[in-house]
C-alpha cells in the first residue's frame, strides 16, 4: 500500500507543478499568478477541494500523445469564500498556453453541473490561448458545451468571469454570457479577432491593449464591469461582489444585522444646487442614503451618465440605478440604457430589491443616437423595469421629463413606491421649451419677446415644474423632505420584503435586443 500511496503523491505533485518550473517562472515574469496561486488567494484557507486533478487529454494527432500534463490545463473544484460554497475553475497558462481541449472543457462543464445541482455561484478565472488547434472540432465542441451550460445557468446561479490573461476568439463568448466580467490592466485582453487579423482585413494597426485591453472594455465597449489594477485587486473585487449576492435564484442575499436608530440625514436638504441647471454628483446622494461605505459601483467607467451598483440599506443588499447629472446632465442614451437594463435584469434574477434615483432631462437627441437605435436600446431599459418583480422604489430628486420619466421606474410601469423631493420637476419637457410651444402666439405678439418668454416660462414652472400635480394623481406616493429619505426607504423596503407578483404564463418575453 505504501508504494501505491507514494505513486499517488508523485502524481499529485506532478499535477500541482502544471507545465513545469520554467513555465511558472515565465508566468511570474509577465506579472501574472499561476492558476493555483489565484485559487489560494480567492478561496478561504484550506477550503478548496479539487476535482479532476489527474485528467489528461485524449488527443493522438501531431504527436500529442507524447506530451501530457495531469489536469490538462485547468484546475477545477469547490470550496468556500467567506464561508459560502462556490465552484471554481482556473485555467493554467503553463499547460499548452491554457488552451481548451475536449477534457479541459469536460472538467469545466462538470463543475457547472455541480453548481447548478447545488445552487451555488460559479467563478471562472480565464487565462487561455483559445481552442487547442491540435484537436480541431473537438475543442470547438468543448466551447459550445460550455456556452450552453452558461446559458442554462443564467439567472439560476451567479456566474462571474475574471480575465487574467488572453481570452480571444470563441473563448470570449463564455464570459460574455456570464453575469459579471473582471479584467486586469496590462495583462489581460479580450477580442474576437486579434491585431494581426484586424491588420490583414481592415488595414488598421492596433495593439492588443488598444483593441481589447481592460481600459478599452471598461470605457468604450462596456464588456467588462470592473477594470482592476492587478490580479489581487481583481480577486478582492470578486469576494466583495459575492457578499452582495445570494447563492442562487431561490435564495436571498445575506443580510447584516442592523438596528434602526436616528436615520435622518440633514445634509441631503442642502445637497442640490439652488439653480436647477447646475450639476451635482448623484453619488453624494447615494452615499447619504445607504449604509456607510457600502456602495459597490458596477461599470463605473462606462456610460457615466448613469450610475449602477450594489449597496446595503439597514444591512440588506439592494441594487441602485441612478441618473448622473454630473455627466451629460444625466440624459439617457444608448449605452446608459443598455448598462441600466443589464443591471436591472441581474438584480431581478437574484431577488435583489431595486432603488432608482431619478434626475433625468430626457433622452439624448441627435442623428448618432437615432441611427444607432436609441429607440430599441432605450426600450431595453423600459422592458427591464417592466418585467422586474422584485421590490422597486423610485426617488425623484429633480428632473423627470418626457419619456424618460416613464422609463425610470415610474408608477405606471409597476414601481411599488414612488417618492419625490420638493425640488422634483415632473413634466413632458423643461419649462423653457414648453413655454415656447404653448405660448408661441403670446410671445410673438409681445413687444418684449424675451421678457414675455420668461414670464410664460415661470407660469409653466409654477403649474408643472414641481411634484404636486403628480402627487395629486397618485403617481407619486409621497413628497418627502430629503433628510427623511433614508428612513422612508428602510420602512418601504421592509414593507415590500414579501412582495409576490403573478405575471401572465409564458415561455419568456421577447426583449427588444
Amino acid at each position: 500500500m505504501n508504494t501505491k500511496i507514494d505513486l499517488l503523491k508523485q502524481k499529485q505533485a506532478e499535477a500541482i507543478l502544471g507545465g513545469g518550473a520554467d513555465r511558472i517562472e515565465a508566468q511570474h515574469k509577465k506579472g501574472k499568478l499561476t492558476a493555483r496561486e489565484r485559487l489560494h488567494f480567492l478561496m478561504d484557507e484550506g477550503s478548496f477541494q479539487e476535482i479532476g486533478m489527474l485528467v489528461t487529454h485524449r488527443s493522438v494527432d501531431f504527436g500529442m500523445e507524447k506530451e501530457k500534463y495531469l489536469g490538462d490545463g485547468v484546475v477545477t473544484g469547490y470550496g468556500t469564500i467567506n464561508g459560502r460554497l462556490v465552484y471554481v475553475f482556473s485555467q493554467d497558462f503553463t499547460v499548452f498556453g491554457g488552451s481548451l481541449s475536449e477534457t479541459h472543457a469536460e472538467k469545466i462543464c462538470k463543475i457547472m453541473d455541480l453548481a447548478m445541482k447545488n445552487g451555488a455561484p460559479v467563478i471562472g478565472l480565464n487565462d487561455s490561448g483559445g481552442a487547442r488547434i491540435q484537436e480541431g472540432v473537438v475543442s470547438l465542441g468543448g466551447y459550445a458545451d460550455i456556452f450552453y451550460k452558461n446559458t442554462m445557468a443564467s439567472g439560476v446561479i451567479p456566474q462571474i468571469s475574471a480575465i487574467m490573461g488572453p481570452c480571444a476568439g470563441g473563448a470570449v463568448y463564455s464570459p460574455a454570457i456570464t453575469d459579471f466580467v473582471l479584467m486586469v490592466a496590462q495583462t489581460s485582453y479580450m477580442f474576437v479577432t486579434g491585431p494581426n487579423v484586424v491588420k490583414t482585413v481592415t488595414h488598421e494597426i492596433v495593439t492588443s491593449e488598444e483593441l481589447g485591453g481592460a481600459n478599452t472594455h471598461a470605457t468604450k465597449s462596456g464588456v467588462t464591469h470592473f477594470a482592476c489594477a492587478n490580479e489581487i485587486v481583481a480577486i478582492q473585487h470578486i469576494k466583495k461582489l459575492l457578499s452582495y449576492l445570494p447563492q442562487n435564484c431561490e435564495d436571498k442575499a445575506p443580510a447584516l444585522p442592523y438596528e434602526i436608530k436616528d436615520e435622518t440625514r440633514p445634509e441631503l436638504n442642502t445637497l442640490l444646487p439652488e439653480i436647477p441647471s447646475q450639476p451635482y454628483d448623484i453619488r453624494d446622494v447615494i452615499n447619504h442614503v445607504i449604509d456607510e461605505d457600502s456602495f459597490f459601483e458596477v461599470h463605473k467607467d462606462f456610460a457615466e451618465n448613469i450610475v449602477v451598483g450594489f449597496a446595503r440599506l439597514a444591512g440588506r443588499s439592494i441594487g441602485i440605478i441612478a441618473n448622473q447629472p454630473a455627466f451629460l446632465a444625466g440624459v439617457l442614451d444608448i449605452n446608459s440604457s443598455i448598462k441600466g437594463a443589464r443591471f436591472v435584469r441581474f438584480c431581478d434574477s437574484f431577488n435583489i430589491p431595486l432603488l432608482v434615483l431619478e434626475d433625468v432631462p430626457g433622452f439624448l437627441p441627435g442623428t448618432d443616437q437615432e441611427w444607432n437605435a436609441i429607440i430599441t436600446n432605450g426600450a431595453k431599459l423600459l422592458y427591464a423595469f417592466c418585467e422586474a418583480t422584485v421590490p422597486r422604489i423610485t426617488i425623484i430628486t429633480r428632473k423627470a421629463y418626457g419619456g424618460a420619466y416613464d422609463v425610470m421606474n415610474s408608477k405606471h410601469i409597476g414601481a411599488d413606491m414612488n417618492f419625490a423631493w420638493p425640488s422634483a420637476e415632473i413634466a413632458v419637457m423643461g419649462a423653457k421649451g414648453a413655454a415656447e410651444i404653448i405660448f408661441k402666439r403670446e410671445i410673438n405678439a409681445a413687444e418684449d419677446k424675451e421678457a414675455k418668454w420668461k414670464e410664460m416660462e415661470l407660469q409653466y414652472s409654477e403649474i408643472f415644474a414641481n411634484p404636486y400635480r403628480a402627487a395629486e394623481r397618485g403617481f407619486i406616493d409621497e413628497v418627502i423632505e430629503p433628510s427623511e429619505t433614508r428612513l422612508k426607504l428602510i420602512y418601504a423596503f421592509k414593507m415590500l420584503e414579501n412582495k409576490v407578483v403573478n405575471n401572465p404564463k409564458k415561455k419568456h418575453g421577447n426583449i427588444p435586443l
